[in-house]
């Protein structure tokens, strides 16, 4: 499956349009990384566990994305968009929503 943020893929040429494919992922961070990101952010430097736990949740949303592409006959997604947000009582949730279009190259 070749995936692109861009509308189209340079050296091939867009067959069919099967239609907009979407993958979701809500993951709730730990007080554990809670607190370890709270003092990262007073002493400064990266919190690796909101990192990874953030690439956890885009890996999830596209793969969830591509099985409803290949669902449809697809062999690749173009005009990726990849969306962040938190959501939950104290923002404790983190979302991450992909969405493209499925094509056929």
């Amino acid at each position: 499956m070749i995936l692109s943020t861009t509308p189209t893929i340079e050296g091939h040429t867009i067959k069919e349009y099967k239609g907009v494919v979407t993958g979701e992922t809500i993951i709730g961070a730990n007080f554990v990384k809670d607190f370890f990101a709270g003092i990262r952010d007073i002493v400064g430097g990266r919190s690796s566990a909101y990192e990874k736990v953030l690439r956890e949740a885009k890996d999830t949303s596209m793969k969830e994305m591509e099985d409803r592409a290949r669902e449809l006959g697809a062999n690749a997604i173009v005009g990726i968009d990849i969306d962040y947000e938190t959501i939950g009582q104290g923002n404790s949730m983190l979302m991450v929503a992909t969405s493209g279009t499925a094509v056929v190259i």
